[in-house]
């Protein structure tokens, strides 16, 4: 966990510099200026680090907390994504999927899928969205 601050700041800078205007722009988020926020459901939480994710492509931090278990779901944008910390369990095509920091996942074509975070650590991951962020559950 020591090094999550710094993995989290890595992660942003390095996303940042992609979503970057023009040639020589660069940026950096130190991890104690990571504003979180709640994202509408106990236990989600994100610290945008770039872009608007109501309006468009963004760089974001997700946070479950430990225990969490979401619904199934999809996203409208493709979106790809880094675990920085926890034991991410993603539920995807009847398959369970363990993540663990480092771990890099994608879900394209409004994919569905469900999650949880295991253990006593929350899950962290480094999300890039290449449009507009929302959840949209699946019908059952």
């Amino acid at each position: 966990m020591r090094n999550l601050g710094f993995t989290m700041a890595l992660a942003a800078t390095l996303s940042a510099l992609a979503l970057a205007d023009g040639p020589g722009r660069a940026m950096a988020t130190k991890a104690q200026d990571v504003k979180w926020s709640g994202a509408g459901m106990p236990g989600v939480s994100t610290a945008v680090v770039e872009g608007d994710m109501a309006k468009g492509p963004s760089h974001f931090f997700l946070k479950y907390d430990s225990g969490l278990v979401t619904p199934v779901h999809h996203h409208t944008p493709d979106h790809y994504a880094t675990t920085i910390s926890g034991n991410l369990v993603l539920i995807a095509d009847g398959k369970e999927q363990r993540l663990g920091p480092g771990s890099f996942f994608a879900f394209t074509g409004k994919a569905a899928h469900a999650a949880r975070c295991e253990g006593s650590d929350a899950c962290v991951m480094f999300i890039d969205a290449r449009g507009a962020w929302d959840v949209v559950p699946e019908k059952k």
